[in-house]
Order: structure tokens, then C-alpha cells, then sequence
């Protein structure tokens, strides 16, 4: 079971729930929330780099007595940089100019492409134990995360819940009042970008819709721009997850695409 982010501030919950936050501050993206002892968190932060385009700028992970940052290019571990591939008793991180991975033997691989894609895989045994913008890994959609008791929440709301309040931080919260675009327009666009032949593996996979909703609010926010990063990022993490549950995706990039 996965729970990711990419692109333009999606997040898919581990119990498959897609929505957008568009928050910037640091935020809980998922940890143990058991009372009485955590055995690891995940804090992101987001930020836009020189195009404008959102990306994960550092990622920290604490795990025991271990606090691991995680920024482009660099892996801080217990306040020392360290070189990668990094070994230790419980932890294995590995990263290139493409990746950054960690693999942590309480049962949690996490996957970073650097820029605006973060996956993080958990054991079972986590179940219904979770907290953070990946909601509670129950397994069932929407209850305890947009959906607690009589209580419901809008995505922004939702977001905005999972912010680490930290002293000096100067950050807005998104308004919750204001509702996403619906974006129709694009549906015929994005339904033919992700059902092309290079796909037919993954059609049974995945469900399908939720990708196609995130491409449309891609394809809104972008504004007529025929930006790659518009596009491509939604139909990058459909590929990837579709790898990730056992398909394979075919070429799907071209010269001219992506």
C-alpha cells in the first residue's frame, strides 16, 4: 500500500482517495499516530522553484533516535551530511541524481524524485495506525479523513489540519472556502492521454477516473500553457503507480511529449 504526492499538490491517501492541497508551510505527510510510542514520522515541505512549479523542497523523516533530511542532491543524517549509499542498522538510503530512497526495516520504503514526487510504502502492520495528509490507512475511503463522526471536511480543510506549527514559520494557510475548479473541458483530453495503448496494461490496475480528475485540475491550473510539467506529472505517477502495482507501462514519452 502506497501513499503518494506529485505534480500540482496532489496526494493520494493510502486507502486511495485522491485529493489536491495546495498548502506551503511543513506539513505531517504521514506518521505513526499510536499514543503511546511513534515509530516514525514523514514531514514535508512544498515550495515553487524558478518555473513556478510546485515542488517537495526537503522531506523529514524520524525514525527512533534517527532524524534523517532529505533535500535535492542532499541526505543529512543525526545533523551530518552523509554519502549515499548509507547503511545503518535499521535504515538503508540510496540516491542518485534521479532518486532518493530510503528503506527502513520498521517496515517503510519511501521514494523521492527530487522534485515534486514522494511515495511512501507501509507495512500492514501500520494499519489504521497512520495520521498525516495520507490519512489513516483503514482501508476504507474518506471516513476518518474527510469523513470523522458527524464531522465532515473539505480536502483544504482536511490539509490544513496537518500543519506542523512551528514558531518562526511565515506561511498562509489555503482558504477553505474557496472550491477547485471543475474543469470539465479538459475530461476528453485526459481520458485519451491515459487510456493510449501505452497504458493498456495498467487500465485494470488503477482506478482510472481519479487520474483523469487530477489531469483536468492540471490542465486548469496551467492555464492554456502547454507547459510539460501540466501534463506530464499526473501521467508520470499513473506510470509509476501502475509499475508499482505490477503493470507494465509501456514508452509513453516522445520527443515532442514529455
Amino acid at each position: 500500500y502506497v501513499c503518494s504526492t506529485w505534480g500540482n499538490h496532489h496526494f493520494k491517501t493510502f486507502d486511495g482517495d485522491i485529493y489536491q492541497f495546495t498548502g506551503v508551510c511543513e506539513y505531517n505527510f504521514v506518521s505513526d499516530c499510536q499514543d503511546t510510542y511513534k515509530e516514525f514520522s514523514v514531514h514535508i515541505q512544498r515550495g515553487l522553484n524558478s518555473n513556478g512549479h510546485p515542488v517537495i523542497q526537503y522531506i523529514l523523516v524520524k525514525m527512533k533516535d534517527k532524524t534523517i533530511y532529505l533535500k535535492p542532491d542532499l541526505v543529512v543524517v543525526d545533523g551530518q551530511i552523509v554519502k549515499t549509499p548509507y547503511y545503518a542498522s535499521d535504515v538503508l538510503i540510496e540516491s542518485n541524481e534521479i532518486y532518493s530512497k530510503i528503506y527502513a526495516k520498521i517496515g517503510m520504503i519511501l521514494m523521492w524524485n527530487q522534485e515534486d514526487a514522494l511515495m511512501v510504502e507501509l507495512d500492514s502492520k501500520f494499519n489504521n495506525l497512520t495520521c498525516g495528509l495520507c490519512g489513516d490507512y483503514n482501508g476504507i475511503q474518506i471516513y476518518n479523513e474527510f469523513i470523522n463522526g458527524d464531522a465532515s471536511y473539505n480536502s483544504i480543510t482536511y490539509g490544513n489540519m496537518q500543519k506542523i506549527n512551528k514558531p518562526d514559520d511565515i506561511c498562509e494557510d489555503p482558504d477553505e472556502t474557496k472550491a477547485l475548479p471543475s474543469c470539465n473541458e479538459h475530461r476528453d483530453e485526459c481520458q485519451k492521454l491515459l487510456t493510449s495503448s501505452a497504458f493498456s496494461d495498467c487500465l485494470l490496475r488503477l482506478n482510472l477516473e481519479m487520474y483523469i480528475q487530477a489531469c483536468m485540475q492540471d490542465k486548469c491550473a496551467c492555464d492554456g500553457e502547454e507547459d510539460s510539467f501540466c501534463l506530464c506529472s499526473t501521467i508520470s505517477e499513473y506510470s509509476r503507480q501502475c509499475s508499482h502495482a505490477g503493470g507494465r507501462p509501456g514508452e509513453w514519452r516522445s520527443q515532442s511529449f514529455c
